[in-house]
């Protein structure tokens, strides 16, 4: 089983999931402007509990997952962000990258967190899988997250269709 790692920076304690997130969790993922751009719908409860067992799973898998994101100043979960290997039907495709992703709960969008927590990620697996494709793919809606991948050193290298919805994919 893969340890996971807990990295922390200037605000932000990047930690695995724990089972007593799952409450604040589901409250995070009801949040109607959080999944705007991931699918549209909240998640219910049980997909929500099937999305921590999941992060669990890849950990122990792949040796990489989500980390949860907490503010170190209040102790509350914001968001989470990392890496995954979902074998999405799509193409191009990111089977067997590290694709990057990040949400951070709205109320505190907007102050640099997803930013600072993506930069911590990426300096993490640039040790652990140093030489390994590194992608992500955003919702061409999705300023924000636009910018934020490129802002981390993405660059942008065409358009895909996932789930009939068109995003950038990006590579770094």
């Amino acid at each position: 089983m893969t340890m996971i790692p807990t990295l922390t920076t200037e605000r932000l304690l990047l930690r695995g999931h724990r089972l007593d997130d799952f409450d604040e969790f589901t409250a995070i993922w009801k949040q109607k402007d959080l999944v705007r751009f991931i699918g549209g719908e909240s998640p219910t409860r049980e997909q929500v509990w099937a999305r921590l067992l999941r992060y669990a799973g890849m950990w122990h898998h792949l040796g990489f997952g989500f980390f949860a994101v907490e503010e170190r100043e209040s102790g509350r979960l914001i968001g989470e962000v990392g890496f995954l290997d979902l074998h999405r039907d799509m193409s191009p495709t990111t089977e067997g990258t590290l694709e990057a992703g990040w949400s951070i709960t709205p109320p505190m969008q907007g102050k640099g967190y997803a930013t600072e927590a993506v930069s911590a990620a990426i300096a993490w697996a640039d040790k652990q899988f140093a030489g390994r494709r590194m992608t992500c793919i955003v919702d061409l809606e999705n300023a924000p997250s636009l910018r934020i991948a490129e802002k981390v050193g993405f660059r942008r290298i065409g358009e895909v269709n996932y789930k009939d919805k068109l995003n950038a994919m990006f590579e770094r």
